[in-house]
């Protein structure tokens, strides 16, 4: 029988990652996998910004930590038995799908087909697409069309987002 046996979810506090993080939970439990949670502080971002405010790497650690904090223990009470985080520095589309995979040693890679950037995303193309072009094992797109109107964000609230704001 084929099974997953370490499964990398990739979250950035968007709704659609939460979803995918969501879906991942199920999978892991379904073949009694370790479920890897990672955020990439993707440097690239704040790294001009950084010149004037040499603050904003511990607050983006602070953020993806506390993310990764609150998701492992949704992952926890909804009977995920084996969880890792991991907060990563880089670029997402370069070290998720190779970097953090083989560092894991992840059978699936698992993510949103949206999340927070929707400029870069316009103008270089998605993190998801990257992964699925460059990823050496199978990967779940996450379809945010599907997400159910009913769904409610649990850890990366608005709420959340505002307390921990880079």
């Amino acid at each position: 029988m084929l099974s997953y046996k370490n499964i990398l979810i990739a979250v950035d506090g968007s709704k659609e990652a939460e979803w995918a993080f969501t879906k991942a939970v199920e999978v892991a439990k379904r073949n009694d996998a370790t479920l890897h949670i990672t955020n990439v502080i993707d440097t690239r971002s704040f790294a001009s910004i950084e010149a004037y405010d040499r603050s904003i790497s511990k607050r983006a650690t602070a953020f993806a930590e506390k993310l990764l904090e609150g998701y492992d223990k949704l992952a926890t009470e909804r009977g995920v038995n084996s969880i890792e985080t991991h907060v990563e520095f880089g670029s997402p589309k370069a070290l998720i799908s190779k970097e953090i995979a083989n560092k894991v040693g992840a059978d699936l890679i698992m993510c949103g087909a949206t999340g927070l950037n929707a400029m870069e995303r316009f103008i270089i193309g998605s993190v998801s697409e990257a992964i699925v072009r460059n990823a050496t094992v199978d990967v779940l797109v996450i379809r945010t069309e599907t997400l159910p109107d009913d769904f409610e964000v649990e850890v990366a609230t608005d709420e959340f987002i505002k307390e921990h704001a880079i």
